[in-house]
């Protein structure tokens, strides 16, 4: 058995450019400010638009929806947000995705 801190895991995490953990606050206020468009936008590209209305970007890295600040760095993940990738999915269809050459992430296609 082995033990794994928690800057070991933020390492691991950041290293296959998905976010770290945020405090509950910070996930707080972006659940109140990005959830509604996670939740109500009817197709991809809405919710790609409202987003970047609010200076925020969504790719998809390792099988999981990022949501990234205005400086393209990831902050966290749908379900981080308690809005799984799965959840948007079901109710809106799979997004189409252009992978990057690196075969781990990719964005709206």
């Amino acid at each position: 058995m082995t033990h794994h801190s928690e800057k070991t895991k933020s390492w691991a995490q950041a290293t296959n450019g998905l976010p770290g953990p945020i405090d509950c606050e910070t996930q707080a206020l972006l659940r109140l400010f990005l959830g509604p468009i996670l939740e109500t936008a009817p197709n991809w590209s809405e919710i790609d638009t409202r987003l970047s209305e609010k200076g925020y970007g969504l790719c998809f890295r390792e099988g999981r929806l990022v949501i990234l600040n205005e400086n393209g760095e990831a902050i966290c993940t749908g379900r981080g947000l308690g809005i799984p990738l799965a959840e948007i999915a079901n109710r809106i269809g799979r997004p189409s995705i252009k992978m990057h050459p690196d075969g781990h992430s990719g964005e709206l296609g």
